[in-house]
């Protein structure tokens, strides 16, 4: 007895365990299964998807490198106003030395006359001499009378000095020379100044159109982004639509047998069930391509199943008023604008960097000059150098005309510039007006669309309560449908086109992209 009591006890002990830790597991297990079957979703708001795309997108990641090369560039232009230092350096191997004899050279001894002169003594040449009026002078070797500094080569010298050839031949064949040089702009005629101007406004056009791309990506992962809602709606009306029509194919049926219901009023029923199974599947397979586009937009993985955060909405806020927005905060806004705006700023730079081709030009430049072989202290194999330092100027005088004909081409590009800028202030007017006016008949639309969908669900409910009390024959249940599947599908259609015309009046005004401050229209 002892023994089966100790057993017993064992078995209660090891089954109240046994049930502890079961507890635990499917606690656990209830909490660990819900996640595990979100892994393979995604819940993203509209600005999930904003923040998704452009993260991904490669135009803007082009737009930034853009952005990163225009502020080198900057910098470029800035180092302009610094001095040049360069260093020259060059190295010959010469084939032959320099002589500046053919061959030696004797030179003839003389005398230095009193007035500095060289001249000659009558006993320093072997001429032989005669006297003409008290006045001795020389005859050459032909015995005829000559003026020694007329005809030196006449003069028969007694001693000559020996010049070799060797003695003026200079070692030239390995040559060095080297130039350290710094220049410093004094005066460019305004190139410089304008051509760091350039540079900022090309920095500013940069980050301009960096912008413009960023709201058209915005737009276009908007417009995605409520074509899913767009499709999800409509494919919970076909199944809807679809429940709807089973249910009332299984009571055709039963009142068939009842012969209540005729085989035509059945064959009908499945017709339009037919058609709602053939919708329903159009659907699907609508969502899940959109899907796909909105995950490739935004970098995701095309086989992922993200959920948007506005599948369940099912009323849109309207605005009680017409939306009626500023055309001068599109001018302010819209990037367009201001890229034009900048292009034309730098055409006008542009305009200055052609006149300065018309301008003297002044720099201060300094060199530091060494070579070997030199001649600062007579020949010398060895390295040796000076330094010098000047002003340089330039000034242009005549060139047939080319500078003023450049000149009057950059004020034609400047004038184009500001013409596409009036084009494009007209043209963004005309698409303000038009988005408002769009908005406010989307808004109407809606309105209209909205009470619609009242009456033809108030329709139905009296139809199928008809046809439930035999009253009201299967056509016009029918009819009920049909009206209420019509209404249910233009009233997505208003919600969704209402959506997307308040996003077409933002980027329109120029606000598209920005938080919100009080201009941007939101539904």
């Amino acid at each position: 007895m002892v023994v089966y009591a100790t057993i017993s006890t064992f078995v209660s002990l090891f089954m109240q365990l046994f049930s502890s830790i079961m507890n635990k597991l499917i606690l656990l297990a209830a909490i660990l299964f819900p996640a595990l079957n979100c892994c393979g979703q995604e819940l993203l708001t509209l600005q999930d998807c904003r923040n998704l795309a452009i993260e991904n997108n490669k135009q803007l990641q082009i737009g930034k490198e853009n952005i990163k090369k225009s502020q080198l560039e900057k910098k470029v232009a800035f180092t302009q106003y610094l001095p040049d230092i360069s260093f020259t350096g060059t190295y010959f191997y010469n084939q032959k030395n320099l002589s500046l004899l053919e061959s030696d050279k004797f030179l003839p001894i003389g005398t230095l006359m009193g007035d500095g002169s060289f001249g000659f003594v009558p006993d320093q040449i072997n001429n032989q001499w005669t006297t003409i009026n008290g006045k001795q002078v020389p005859l050459d070797a032909d015995g005829q009378l000559f003026d020694p500094s007329k005809n030196p080569e006449k003069i028969l010298w007694k001693q000559h000095t020996l010049i070799p050839k060797s003695e003026f031949e200079m070692d030239v064949k390995n040559v060095w020379a080297g130039t350290l040089s710094i220049v410093q702009p004094i005066f460019m005629g305004g190139k410089i100044t304008a051509y760091n101007q350039i540079t900022e406004y090309a920095e500013q056009l940069a980050e301009s159109m960096q912008d413009a791309g960023l709201r058209d990506v915005i737009v276009k992962t908007d417009e995605t982004y409520w074509q899913v809602i767009s499709l999800i709606n409509k494919k919970k009306m076909a199944d809807g639509y679809v429940g709807l029509l089973k249910k009332m194919d299984h009571d055709v049926r039963e009142m068939i047998t009842e012969g209540f219901a005729t085989k035509a009023d059945g064959l009908s029923v499945r017709v339009k069930l037919n058609e709602a199974e053939m919708m329903q599947t159009k659907a699907d397979n609508g969502l899940r391509l959109s899907k796909m586009l909105l995950s490739q937009l935004c970098g995701l993985p095309l086989e992922n199943n993200i959920t948007l955060a506005d599948e369940s909405i099912t009323n849109f806020r309207e605005n009680s008023s017409a939306v009626l927005p500023n055309v001068n905060d599109a001018f302010m806004n819209r990037p367009e604008l201001k890229s034009l705006n900048l292009a034309t700023k730098i055409y006008e730079k542009k305009e200055q960097v052609v006149r300065s081709e018309m301008l003297p030009k002044i720099a201060l430049t300094g060199n530091y000059i060494v070579s070997n072989p030199n001649l600062f202290n007579g020949f010398q194999n060895e390295f040796a150098g000076m330094w010098n330092v000047g002003v340089v100027v330039n000034v242009p005088i005549f060139h047939w005309g080319e500078r003023f004909h450049k000149l009057n081409a950059a004020k034609s590009e400047t004038r184009i510039k500001m013409l596409e800028l009036e084009e494009a202030k007209e043209k963004i007017e005309l698409q303000v007006n038009q988005s408002t006016f769009k908005t406010n008949e989307a808004q109407k639309k809606l309105t209209a669309a909205t009470k619609n969908m009242e009456s033809a669900e108030e329709n139905l409910r009296y139809a199928t309560l008809g046809f439930e009390e035999g009253i009201i024959p299967v056509s016009n249940v029918m009819e009920a449908h049909t009206a209420w599947l019509q209404a249910k599908s233009g009233l997505i259609d208003s919600q969704i086109e209402y959506k997307l015309s308040i996003v077409y009046l933002n980027k329109a005004i120029g606000v598209m992209g920005r938080p919100e401050d009080g201009k941007t229209v939101r539904p």
